[in-house]
């Protein structure tokens, strides 16, 4: 089999951002974790058609103290049971949970996840993958391991706040819905 994956990121891809409307801007239970619509079926669709999905986010709602790590392993349980229920499979998720302060190698845009994730996995390297984010740091991050970035705008960022980064997406999509299904036609052109 090929080596197929895609990285994605979480709050605001995968799921409503917890930012506004939770008690401290984060998603720090299972009850307010909302799937964006269609992220299910784009799940199910990178499976169908071979690609493993790795999800990398930084979280650092733990190293705040505003949730615990057995919280969050709560969170990423539910979300890869609901991804597997609909036809879907997350091969592995590597999280950051520590505050800008601490000078960890794993914050976005640092690329220590994505390292991390390249060893554990077996991922013979990162040319031909892809990012799916929603924010500048995770262009940034996807840029500094050669990965094809993809921005979704389900997000934080809009597209015309794109245009003004260093690092712009190379693909713009409204949602990773979107984003599988232009993966998926760009396969078929290879």
């Amino acid at each position: 089999m090929q080596d197929k994956y895609v990285f994605i990121d979480r709050d605001g891809v995968i799921n409503k951002d917890g930012d506004g409307w939770t008690e401290h801007g984060y998603i720090t239970r299972w009850e307010d974790f909302h799937f964006i619509p269609g992220v299910l079926e784009a799940f199910a669709k990178f499976t169908e058609v071979g690609y493993k999905s790795v999800i990398i986010s930084n979280q650092k709602c733990v190293g705040k103290g505003l949730m615990s790590k057995s919280a969050l392993d709560e969170i990423t349980e539910n979300l890869m049971k609901s991804a597997e229920e609909h036809g879907g499979k997350i091969a592995g998720v590597y999280y950051c949970p520590h505050v800008d302060e601490d000078g960890c190698d794993c914050r976005k845009p640092k690329e220590g996840l994505f390292l991390r994730a390249r060893k554990d996995l077996g991922i013979k390297g990162f040319e031909g993958k892809y990012f799916i984010g929603d924010s500048q740091r995770d262009m940034q991050a996807g840029r500094k391991v050669g990965l094809k970035t993809i921005l979704v705008l389900s997000g934080k960022a809009s597209r015309r706040d794109a245009e003004t980064w260093e690092h712009r997406p190379d693909h713009v999509c409204d949602d990773l819905l979107e984003a599988a299904e232009m993966i998926v036609e760009m396969d078929k052109e290879k």
